[in-house]
């Protein structure tokens, strides 16, 4: 028992401190550390950035973040104040921020699995190495980083609730469902696995005929803490507000085929947010583990494994469908089924993945001495598959944070035009937009979860002539429209051309009498364009600099 004891903690210290180096790169590079740029880079950092120096952290949720879409976005498109990610950036420099976000997201994605797996999956003390090594690859997953525990907190929300409807009444348990609220977020992750324990709830109130109140009043907590963080969400759904770019989501247009596709591909590889990097080695155990158990006709004794698989598959065919093409005469009469993606239930297959892997390795441990040692084996090696996710393995073919907002060439952008920023607007081609806002460039083009209608329409009529020659980038733009920006046929649907690019747009057609009416002034072009005079361009001045990812052609709308 002793040694038991003491292998348990060396395990523990090994985790710790695998953890630690994991997130030490954004510590020890600084600006020079590697990190994902979708939905990252490309948005949420600059966005803090944003709102931080827009001096609206704390405004009402109407008021005008003028750096943006000529001041038609407004304060409730980024995060309430009081999300820990905000926080970090308001208070740190964005790199510390974004260690530390790292650092608290995996070490109590850690906690919450080991707690979970130790007292109500794989109870066998013997067994430490499985819950203790199951923890440690479930926080090293590839997670959107701005969601922080938005899917990897469930875990260790999963134990508190269990432990409340258990009757327990230890202070931790409330502690835990007061602190998540403020590291997560309920729109894109809580509320979906809120949802799935109120249906247990409702579930053992049917079958057992009792309605365990604390359990319910615990669920009802969480979601009271959840509405009175995210208050500005709350208010913008309850007052009256003119149509924004959500109320023409077109979704769902998958046909049967390609439904039953996604279904698997899903089921197989995941969604690119909460990656669980499943597919090489943990299905394939657990698929083995799973017809061993029905050949054998030893699923009765394993029936939480048999279920918790076939509720895995459920969520895989829940997202799919959501896009299929028979929903949307149903979403164009239901609002909230349009500006509401009800398909995020896959957030929970995640952590989901990882206890069924948990429970198959137990399943082998069982076998005996060689039992154990694959076990140990199967969780080295999952760590191997994880490590190429490391950001800065991922991404190393892809620009630094100093690379990607290169603030010294955009200060020599800057210099070169000579005017205050706030008197003059700007667009970018074949860069993210967000590079330009981080730099306090006034911009028409964005990248934002929701603005008004009426804006997404006039900024149409800029690229309508190149919307006209692509299709597919028509559907993007008229379907979605998150990305207000300056598509261009030739480039389609890609936003980065580095310096090193041998790329030139040919052809171009803009309405710049429209670029010109809604304030443009300048064009920020990743490559150079052929036919600028043809678009009443003319180009003031190319800017290089060592320590950027970019060539800018700045280009004056005449």
């Amino acid at each position: 028992m002793i040694k038991a004891k003491q292998n348990k903690k060396l395990l523990f210290s090994i985790a710790i401190i695998i953890i630690g180096i994991w997130v030490a790169p954004y510590f020890l590079f600084g600006e020079n550390a590697h990190m994902r740029v979708h939905d990252n880079l490309d948005s949420n950092i600059g966005w803090y950035k944003v709102l931080k120096d827009s001096g609206e952290l704390f405004a009402p949720g109407d008021a005008s973040i003028d750096q943006i879409l000529n001041g038609e976005l407004s304060r409730d498109a980024f995060y309430s104040q009081f999300y820990a990610d905000v926080f970090l950036f308001m208070l740190f420099p964005p790199m510390i921020a974004y260690g530390v976000s790292q650092l608290i997201t995996r070490a109590l994605a850690f906690l919450g699995m080991y707690l979970l797996l130790k007292k109500y999956v794989i109870k066998d003390e013997q067994a430490s190495v499985i819950q203790i090594g199951v923890a440690l690859i479930f926080s090293l997953t590839p997670f959107w980083p701005s969601g922080m525990l938005s899917y990897l907190g469930m875990p260790l929300a999963l134990y508190a609730f269990l432990n409340i409807r258990n009757g327990e009444r230890l202070w931790k348990n409330y502690l835990i469902l007061t602190v998540l609220p403020f590291l997560s977020s309920f729109v894109l992750g809580f509320f979906y696995f809120l949802t799935i324990i109120g249906i247990y709830w409702l579930i053992e109130v049917i079958r057992k005929k009792k309605l365990n109140l604390r359990f319910f009043f615990s669920i009802l907590y969480m979601i009271f803490l959840y509405l009175l963080i995210d208050y500005r969400l709350v208010l913008s759904m309850l007052m009256p507000h003119e149509p924004t770019n959500r109320d023409v989501f077109y979704q769902s247009k998958n046909s049967l085929l390609d439904t039953i596709q996604l279904i698997f591909k899903n089921y197989i590889i995941g969604h690119n947010q909460d990656r669980s990097v499943h597919d090489l080695l943990i299905l394939p155990i657990v698929l083995v583990c799973f017809v061993v158990l029905l050949v054998t006709k030893q699923w009765k004794q394993n029936k939480l494994f048999i279920w918790l698989n076939i509720w895995l598959f459920v969520l895989s065919v829940w997202y799919a469908f959501w896009f299929y093409e028979g929903w949307q005469p149903l979403k164009e009469k239901v609002n909230i089924l349009t500006t509401f993606n009800f398909s995020r239930f896959h957030y929970f297959s995640s952590p989901l993945i990882y206890i069924i892997f948990g429970m198959a390795l137990y399943l082998i441990w069982k076998l005996g001495k060689w039992g154990r040692a694959l076990s140990v084996l199967l969780i080295i090696a999952q760590f191997i598959v994880l490590i190429p996710y490391n950001e800065q393995v991922a991404y190393k073919n892809q620009p630094t944070y100093k690379e990607f907002y290169a603030v010294e060439q955009f200060q020599e952008i800057k210099d070169y035009i000579g005017k205050p920023q706030e008197d003059y607007r700007v667009v970018s081609i074949g860069i993210h937009p967000v590079i330009s806002q981080y730099n306090g460039f006034y911009t028409l083009d964005t990248y934002a979860n929701i603005y008004p209608l009426t804006y997404k329409e006039d900024f149409r009529k800029i690229i309508a002539p190149e919307l006209a020659k692509n299709k597919t980038l028509a559907d993007y733009y008229d379907e979605w429209g998150g990305r207000v920006y300056i598509f261009v046929d030739e480039l389609g649907k890609k936003y980065m051309y580095s310096k090193d690019a041998d790329v030139t747009i040919e052809n171009l057609n803009l309405n710049t009498d429209q670029l010109k009416k809604m304030g443009g002034e300048y064009i920020f072009s990743a490559v150079p364009i052929e036919n600028a005079l043809e678009n009443q361009l003319t180009l003031e001045k190319v800017f290089e600099n060592d320590s950027s990812n970019w060539k800018i052609y700045l280009y004056k709308v005449e």
